[in-house]
């Protein structure tokens, strides 16, 4: 049985198949609308979420399937104190496989350890949303045609972003990726992101304070929020805000093929005023989402061997 915890629990062959998989899937959705009858999907989200439970939900609904769960802590019996391990040991007599939204970083893989059905981490924390990650990649991968040499600027808030400390652990596996980090001096990458992810792996990175200044060598622009509640002040955050909004003016600036992502939801980072240029995929990226969730369904349950070949059981 496998589970999907850490983008890192698929080696890039796999991630590649899988990524080939929801390809096939978005191209022939019919081929594989009975593929899981008789299936039925846990949705546990301790927090909320609207793009990642419905995704989730259409998904295996599309492949024939059922979805139950519940949508807040509030909502479960864990406001009267049941635990994880309780919790999915239960859920596994009445479901085949597991999506769980945690505010508790590593409680997806204490789930994991107690569940009898695959459990897929579907964001816990600042950590990990690796579900997230195989999303952004495959909608780089359909804009490019490959994510070997991509340049990818990551802004906003680098700090406590679980979807960029996810993407950049499984980037660094491709060849020749670089990294453009541009934040706000308090919310810069993490150093043990730096030093235990990105260093190690040779691939050449930088730091920016604005987007003018590194957009027009990007061949991707990965945008997420900065949040005012994480600055010490608010002449801080006032201070620097507008830097890291992304208007046409600034877009200009960048490639004719640059692809402008964002995982979503968007608050004031990116103008509207951006969402009819080509060049913006982030409501793609989301639509990318259902495909590439077929395809882990299919895969966790063991509907997609595929994706396996040659591989050994976690």
């Amino acid at each position: 049985m496998r589970h999907l915890i850490d983008p890192l629990d698929l080696t890039l062959a796999e991630t590649e198949r899988l990524l080939s998989l929801a390809e096939d899937i978005l191209a022939r959705p019919e081929a594989f609308s009975h593929a899981c009858d008789g299936k039925i999907l846990a949705t546990l989200f301790y927090e909320p979420s609207t793009r990642t439970r419905l995704s989730f939900e259409s998904a295996m609904m599309r492949l024939g399937g059922k979805t139950l769960g519940f949508a807040s802590a509030e909502n479960s019996s864990a406001a009267k104190g049941e635990s994880v391990a309780d919790t999915v040991r239960m859920v596994s007599g009445y479901a085949d496989i597991v999506a769980m939204r945690h505010f508790k970083e590593g409680a997806p893989l204490v789930a994991a350890q107690y569940s009898k059905i695959p459990v897929i981490n579907a964001g816990d924390g600042g950590h990990q949303h690796p579900t997230q990650t195989l999303t952004d990649l495959l909608t780089i991968r359909r804009r490019r045609g490959d994510i070997n040499g991509v340049v990818i600027g990551l802004c906003g808030d680098l700090k406590f972003g679980r979807t960029v400390h996810s993407l950049i652990k499984s980037l660094v596996r491709y060849e020749e990726v670089s990294f453009v980090f541009i934040s706000p001096e308090e919310l810069r990458v993490p150093g043990y992101i730096i030093k235990e992810v990105v260093e190690p792996s040779g691939h050449p990175f930088r730091e920016a304070s604005t987007m003018e200044e590194v957009l027009p060598e990007l061949d991707v622009l990965y945008m997420t929020r900065v949040q005012r509640e994480r600055f010490f002040n608010e002449e801080d955050y006032v201070r620097l805000k507008d830097s890291f909004i992304l208007t046409p003016e600034k877009l200009s600036l960048g490639k004719k093929d640059l692809a402008v992502m964002h995982p979503l939801p968007r608050v004031n980072e990116i103008a509207p005023q951006v969402d009819n240029d080509p060049r913006a995929l982030y409501f793609e990226q989301a639509r990318n989402g259902v495909f590439v969730r077929m395809a882990l369904i299919l895969a966790l349950l063991g509907l997609a061997p595929e994706v396996w070949k040659g591989a050994k059981p976690c």
